[in-house]
């Protein structure tokens, strides 16, 4: 897509420089209010099913390689992948928004990926 794409916690403060930013899990990061968290969109069909969000955090240590896969395989059928894209068509910067306490094993990390075409880890 060659646009610039960024991933960020939920809980840090927006930045003038995030571009775009959406935010990408299916539930509302705990302990924020809608009046103070900044997003442009929140895309909650674009998250992992309920049922792998679930099955990953049972235990994340072991489960990466395959949550990977597995998110991956559900982006490639999911038409809210196809509407992201659209959406994020001509944008230079954008910010991809998580809660995860893990910034380097979290959907938004497959989903930067899929996005680019480029492999996480």
């Amino acid at each position: 897509m060659g646009q610039d794409i960024e991933l960020k916690r939920a809980y840090e403060p927006a930045a003038a420089d995030d571009g775009f930013r959406i935010y990408v899990d299916r539930l509302w990061p705990r302990g924020l209010s809608h009046a103070t968290f900044h997003y442009d969109l929140w895309d909650k069909e674009i998250a992992p099913s309920s049922e792998l969000r679930e099955w990953f955090h049972a235990d994340p240590q072991n489960r990466w390689a395959e949550f990977e896969q597995r998110y991956s395989a559900e982006l490639k059928v999911n038409p809210a992948f196809a509407a992201l894209r659209q959406t994020l068509a001509g944008r230079p910067k954008v910010t991809l928004l998580y809660s995860s306490h893990d910034h380097e094993h979290n959907n938004a990390v497959v989903l930067a990926s899929a996005l680019t075409g480029h492999k996480s880890h």
